[in-house]
């Protein structure tokens, strides 16, 4: 689709006349890294649920490696563009990791379109005032000893891919076989590796909201995995606090990471029943 004259690839799954829930991914990933399973799960449940590749993922939009042409204002603009592309006034906005800033912004700029927010993995995008925690020393140990390899090479770039999920997600949870398949999924699809991997670690703040998170007024859904080594658990009750009748709901042994299958019995009602619409 064509959105703030940029490319956008969009996904959807369900009726266009249910309810609407938008999937906004997190940094350097595109749609592909929503389980699909947990997809059809919440469409079965009655929704109509919309997915994207953000600029530099995928199919959408590339820029030249470390030469991002947009900031989170535009990436804002682009999910409420998505809604105006589909025709959908308003849906339940959830967001993972950069994802979820992405969401608040939303929320905040663009109330009237947000029927509900579900943060999963994420922290404050507007200053909540207090010293949070920053990742774990395992993972900061893990980034000063990664090396990219070429971004040409297919199989190298799975392999790193597999390494980064692992240090991102809880081994209880884990899925090797499926990270990947779909890291492959995701080499084949995407227009520049390069651009995804780098750009959005580098791209601006933007326009920050008038606003702060007390301001968010959408009925607000926190889910944190409480061994997310990224943003530790303190993150999401920040939110938690932060957001007027907020709940945090903690997935325990779950990683920086897309709610687990074996949390999908109590994530997937939950999101359903957020907005007030009953799940069908």
């Amino acid at each position: 689709m064509r959105i703030n004259d940029v490319e956008i690839c969009v996904d959807t799954i369900g009726r266009s006349s249910d309810p609407a829930i938008l999937l906004i991914a997190g940094a350097a990933s595109s749609m592909d890294w929503w389980p699909e399973d947990f997809l059809a799960r919440l469409a079965a449940g009655g929704r109509y649920v919309i997915r994207y590749d953000t600029r530099d993922t995928g199919q959408s939009e590339s820029y030249p490696p470390g030469e991002p042409g947009y900031d989170i204002t535009d990436l804002v603009a682009d999910a409420i563009g998505v809604l105006d592309a589909l025709d959908v006034p308003s849906a339940q906005v959830a967001g993972i990791s950069m994802g979820g800033a992405v969401a608040q912004l939303v929320a905040l700029k663009h109330p009237d379109r947000v029927d509900s927010l579900v943060l999963i993995d994420t922290s404050p995008a507007v200053s909540s005032g207090e010293d949070l925690p920053g990742m774990t020393d395992d993972l900061r140990e893990f980034f000063t000893a990664d090396r990219t390899p070429d971004y040409a090479d297919r199989d190298a770039m799975i392999e790193h891919t597999v390494a980064v999920l692992r240090a991102f997600q809880s081994p209880v949870h884990f899925d090797e076989a499926w990270v990947r398949a779909t890291a492959g999924r995701v080499y084949d699809r995407t227009r520049n590796m390069a651009s995804s991997e780098q750009n959005h670690s580098q791209m601006k703040g933007g326009e920050q909201p008038a606003g702060g998170l007390g301001d968010i007024v959408a009925p607000t859904l926190v889910l944190h995995g409480t061994a997310d080594p990224l943003f530790p658990i303190a993150h999401g009750e920040a939110l938690a606090r932060a957001i007027p009748g907020a709940v945090l709901l903690p997935l325990d042994c779950v990683g920086h990471e897309p709610p687990p299958a074996a949390t999908w019995d109590v994530v997937v009602p939950r999101m359903l029943s957020l907005s007030g619409v009953a799940p069908s």
